[in-house]
Parts: structure tokens; sequence; C-alpha cells
């Protein structure tokens, strides 16, 4: 795991000045564990839907992102109960949400 060691606090620090940079709204909705809490991003594309994704590993230990709530994206209801669903299972989750119709945001990591 080579990027083990980078903190989640400052993960989604960066993310909400790289999104302040692009003029893309970005928002903390809960607060996890600063070290070591894993990352769920709420991608609000307002009428387009939400799409959920979390933060996982891949094979090879690196971090890559796993589709929470399908393919396509689901209605805003959906999205929450998953991320609650997830919350109760891991409560040091982080969820940072991002609104972004346009779809200018990109992701840092792959899908898998």
């Amino acid at each position: 795991m080579r990027d083990a060691s980078l903190k989640a606090e400052i993960w989604v620090k960066a993310q909400i000045r790289l999104c302040d940079l692009a003029f893309i709204p970005a928002v903390v909705v809960r607060r996890g564990d600063p070290d070591a809490g894993a990352v769920i991003l709420r991608l609000n594309r307002l009428a387009g839907g939400v799409e959920v994704f979390t933060q996982v590993r891949d094979a090879d230990g690196e971090r890559a992102w796993m589709r929470g709530t399908g393919e396509t994206p689901v209605e805003d209801a959906a999205a929450d109960a998953y991320i609650e669903e997830q919350i109760r299972f891991d409560p040091d989750l982080w969820v940072l949400e991002i609104e972004d119709p346009e779809g200018r945001y990109q992701l840092d990591r792959i899908v898998i």
C-alpha cells in the first residue's frame, strides 16, 4: 500500500481545494476519523441524479473507487440510504459531497 500514509482529512481538504479552484461546490457532509477514516464521495449531478463512490483498495493495495449505488445515477433518497447504511457499518467514514452537474470533477483513482 504505497499511499497508505495519506490521511483521510488531508485528502478531503485537498479535494475541496481543487474543487474551489475549479469553482465546483464541495462540502464535507460528515467528518470521520482524521487519520484512517475511509471516504464516500457523493457526486451530485443535480437534475442528473447522484453518483456515490466508496473508497476501496484494489488487488495491489492501491486506493481505488467502487460505485456504491450502481452504474447509473440515483435519486437523493437512494444515495442517502446507501450512505447511512455504510456509516452504520463504519462510523469513521467521511462523506464529501461535490455538486457537479457538468461532470467536470475527475476522480483521482480508477473505478473498480
